[in-house]
């Protein structure tokens, strides 16, 4: 395919002044926003275009549980959580780091706390007022938001295709930055279509990250407990464990504890069909007080009064056990089956429901400025690259940072030319 111009074509079309260059973005949740501001601030006029009618919808459905927007571990530690993307990832977050996202966001007016587990979060708990001033910024860097313009490929000239309210139009920016997102929550407008309009550019198939199981519930335990939390709970498969909490869902079980082990047990499931997950109800009792305390004679008492007045189990967590009992492990000892109730995990959730989605454009695509090899001029951020991270600051981060460095690098090659 050809290269993107550079910029329209100069001189007069019909008697009208060609009008003059502009950088694009197509995309305006995080990382296109953060673009954006980066082309405007270095003196480009920007013309942000997203297909939905209002800028970064999930941005703020994620604000609606506090807007977890980095996390304060070293970046030693911080840097791994990309495992596969480190490399590629690592010199964007580091030019662009979680100190340097506290400030950004400070300096809109948007002080900042953390929280007991590391996690950062804007005082006001949410994403609106943030993205009020954010907004109220690049209009006054001139940059132009056009919502309802969904991109369609290009023509065969390599002008871009836009779907607008007026009908199909042609553009043809200086460079463009790609940041549509993964695909995700789609009906918040981030659904992967494009993956069909980079001919020539490699894509890796999306899948579900950050995302609960579905599990074959007895109708009992479903009808009973499903939307209860599961609170100071540990999670473990294979050599990972994990403390937090956890929901038991209609369809099986969801929340941190669970993400955070979630491409682990995705992958198993791909491989081998299904995944055993174990599920320590007591992690604050080691094995041998717990068994102490259950070895000792029920004295008539049912099995539910006794894990609830010995084990102090709560009501879902005697279900649980009773689950297991019911499914095979009567066998077992009663204190390894608390410290350890297996969860047979059928299925990953699907992507409408996942937090975050894995796949996108594969990362050898790009040079070290975040353009597409194959295409001069175009550059992409966000969830739109092969990358995925747990949730607790790390996958607002990579946006931020990878837009940012696209937004420079586009930057770069305008000042080149």
């Amino acid at each position: 395919m050809g290269e993107i111009p550079l910029r329209p074509d100069p001189g007069h079309k019909h008697g009208v002044q060609a009008e003059p260059p502009f950088a694009a973005v197509l995309g305006a949740g995080p990382a296109g926003l953060m673009a954006a501001e980066t082309l405007a601030a270095a003196g480009h006029a920007v013309r942000v275009f997203d297909r939905m009618p209002s800028p970064a919808r999930k941005l703020l459905m994620a604000g609606r549980g506090g807007l977890n927007l980095t996390h304060s571990e070293p970046l030693d530690a911080f840097l791994p959580r990309y495992a596969g993307a480190e490399a590629v990832l690592a010199p964007a977050i580091r030019a662009f780091s979680p100190e340097a996202l506290v400030a950004w966001a400070s300096a809109l007016g948007q002080d900042t706390f953390t929280g007991s587990s590391g996690r950062i979060f804007p005082r006001a708990l949410k994403a609106s007022p943030l993205l009020r001033a954010w907004l109220a910024r690049l209009d006054g860097l001139g940059v132009q938001v056009l919502p309802r313009h969904e991109w369609r490929g290009f023509t065969p000239d390599g002008a871009l295709r836009l779907d607008t309210p007026q009908g199909e139009k042609t553009i043809r920016p200086a460079a463009t930055v790609l940041a549509m997102g993964g695909a995700s929550w789609p009906r918040l407008g981030s659904d992967g279509a494009w993956a069909g309009q980079l001919p020539g550019v490699e894509v890796t198939p999306f899948r579900p990250a950050n995302m609960g199981f579905r599990i074959g519930w007895s109708a009992v335990f479903r009808d009973r407990f499903q939307g209860t939390p599961l609170k100071r709970i540990a999670l473990r498969f294979g050599e990972r464990s994990v403390r937090g909490e956890a929901v038991v869902t209609a369809q099986g079980i969801e929340g941190g504890a669970v993400y955070a082990l979630s491409a682990l047990l995705r992958d198993a499931i791909a491989r081998d069909g299904d995944a055993t997950l174990l599920l320590d109800l007591r992690p604050d009792l080691g094995l041998g007080d717990l068994a102490s305390r259950l070895d000792a004679p029920r004295r008539g008492q049912s099995l539910s009064t006794f894990l609830r007045k010995a084990a102090g189990l709560p009501p879902v967590a005697i279900g649980l056990v009773q689950e297991a009992l019911h499914n095979g492990a009567a066998g077992t000892a009663l204190a390894e089956l608390v410290k350890a109730v297996p969860l047979r995990l059928l299925a990953p959730q699907g992507l409408d429901r996942a937090i975050s989605s894995a796949g996108g454009i594969t990362l050898a695509e790009l040079d070290g400025n975040f353009m597409l090899r194959a295409r001069p001029g175009l550059f992409a951020a966000g969830e739109m690259l092969d990358w995925e991270a747990p949730t607790g600051g790390y996958l607002l981060q990579a946006c931020m940072a990878t837009g940012r460095a696209a937004g420079l690098g586009a930057v770069a090659w305008l000042a080149a030319r």
